[in-house]
């Protein structure tokens, strides 16, 4: 009986030993089998980068299209997908391979933008001892003391620190601050990871591809005058303004022109030269259509870096046909009712230029919209900025008008002479328009007026011509030194 008491109790021993051995195996590895082991995991880095592409739209906005070649083992393991734009769209990510595709499967798919700094690294020590170094002097020589410290609260850079037994509040004295490691919560850079399934191993090329906010781009146009104001050169440029939080290195580029819809997302932290063509090489970008936008592509491939504002230039013309215009724009409100009848009220001149933008004036390309900017040279030679106008896009064939501003020797006044009331729904107004002209040369106004409802030219010393069915158009010619009036009355039915 002995024996068999102590067989059982070195089984029992026995078996406690093995469930202990279990529990603690059960421990150090993940759930699941015991025979499991961990998922890999492999970091993909710039270094591996064989390509990028990247379109950038012109509603601050970007689609990264990212290759590289990493070396996958068989099975499942997690891909660390570094060196990312920071304004990523988390959304919009994609992943494939493509010398594999049928074998690379995604299982899942997170972004990590807790980005470290010292705020967030100190929030993460809350509650934990670190060493400060503190500074104090000693015979007037200013000593380093390492002091081991627990950081109680970090607010709003107010801290409050347990130092030997004493609460001290934001101490002056803290010469650094000494952490023994890094949070794992915390990354330097913002990560791509991917948990991905691969049945076979060996290097493989992939693109990743994603949306990102923080880029932008815009035209810019300079149009450079020649001495009599009938011809002019142009050049066109594009301004990148890249702040997104990546690098675009040797990146192939394209630019879309035009509104693209979107859903709202969510938030996520040269000198004068007349009568050449546009040359062909002058152009670095190629345009093509695109559904209802316009793609221009970069024929050679360029660096795009974080915090940068980069110029490249879209295209030149030489020997361009212009037109310089002066306007005096009249207002709704003139045909309300009575305008300070009998008052005389003075309105600026407006100076515009304007030009075809066809192949047969030496352009014809689709321009996106943009500022353009003016210039004519004095009388020594030198270049002076002239005005500057917004562009809208505008298609090939269509005309370019840019306001430079107002004219300073050319002066008009209204009155108001006569205003009846024929019907409830009927009118008369008469007006008078003074244009003087303090010029050595003859000029013609284009007087433009917004009249409104059903209206009927009674008499004008000027033919009108009705440029829409509200609007009333004058060309009103005026003599070097000289003025003229332009008298003239009109029937309106609302």
């Amino acid at each position: 009986m002995r024996v068999l008491k102590g067989a059982n109790k070195m089984k029992s021993n026995i078996m406690k030993i093995v469930i202990t051995f279990i529990a603690i195996l059960g421990l150090l590895l993940p759930t699941g089998a015991l025979g499991q082991q961990r998922a890999q995991s492999i970091e993909s880095t710039i270094a591996d980068q064989r390509s990028i592409a990247i379109t950038i739209y012109n509603s601050n906005l970007g689609l990264v299209r990212d290759t590289r070649q990493v070396n996958f083992p068989t099975g499942d393991f997690r891909v660390r997908f570094m060196d990312v734009a920071a304004q990523i769209n988390p959304a919009t990510v994609h992943i494939e391979s493509l010398t594999n595709p049928g074998n690379l499967s995604v299982l899942e798919q997170n972004y990590e933008y807790d980005l470290l700094n010292p705020q967030k690294l100190l929030d993460k020590y809350v509650g934990k001892t670190v060493t400060l170094v503190l500074k104090r002097l000693e015979n007037g020589t200013e000593k380093l003391e390492p002091k081991q410290a627990t950081l109680l609260a970090n607010n709003d850079g107010q801290q409050v620190w347990q130092i030997e037994g004493q609460i001290v509040i934001n101490p002056t004295n803290i010469a650094s601050i000494n952490f023994p490691n890094l949070p794992e919560t915390l990354i330097a850079h913002p990560t791509l990871t991917w948990d991905l399934l691969n049945k076979t191993s060996g290097p493989q090329t992939i693109e990743a591809s994603y949306l990102t906010g923080g880029i932008n781009w815009n035209a810019d146009y300079v149009v450079v005058l020649n001495k009599d104001e009938k011809l002019a050169d142009l050049n066109g440029w594009v301004t990148i303004n890249n702040n997104s939080g990546g690098e675009y290195r040797d990146a192939q580029l394209q630019l879309v022109a035009g509104t693209v819809n979107r859903v709202q997302p969510p938030q996520y932290p040269s000198g004068v030269a007349g009568g050449r063509a546009m040359k062909e090489e002058t152009r670095q970008f190629q345009e093509e259509g695109l559904l209802e936008y316009h793609l221009y592509t970069l024929d050679r491939k360029t660096t795009i870096r974080n915090n940068e504002t980069k110029q490249i230039s879209l295209l030149s013309g030489s020997g361009i046909g212009v037109t310089k215009e002066y306007t005096l724009l009249g207002q709704r409100y003139f045909y309300q009712g009575y305008n300070s009848p009998g008052q005389p009220v003075k309105q600026p001149v407006g100076v515009y230029v304007s030009f075809e933008n066809s192949e047969k004036n030496k352009l014809g390309m689709p321009l996106p919209e943009g500022t353009i900017r003016v210039y004519k040279a004095d009388s020594k030679g030198g270049q002076q900025f002239v005005g500057e106008d917004h562009i809208d896009h505008t298609p090939k064939d269509e005309t370019v008008r840019v306001k430079l501003g107002e004219a300073f020797d050319i002066v008009a006044e209204r009155i108001q002479k006569d205003y009846k009331v024929l019907a409830s729904n009927l009118h008369e107004y008469e007006y008078e328009i003074t244009i003087r002209n303090h010029k050595n040369e003859p000029i013609t106004v284009v007087v433009n007026e917004p009249i409104g409802g059903d209206w009927e030219m009674v008499q004008s010393t000027i033919p009108a011509t009705k440029t829409s069915a509200f609007s009333a158009r004058f060309e009103v010619p005026v003599t070097a030194n000289g003025q003229t009036k332009l008298d003239y009355r009109v029937r309106v039915k609302y």
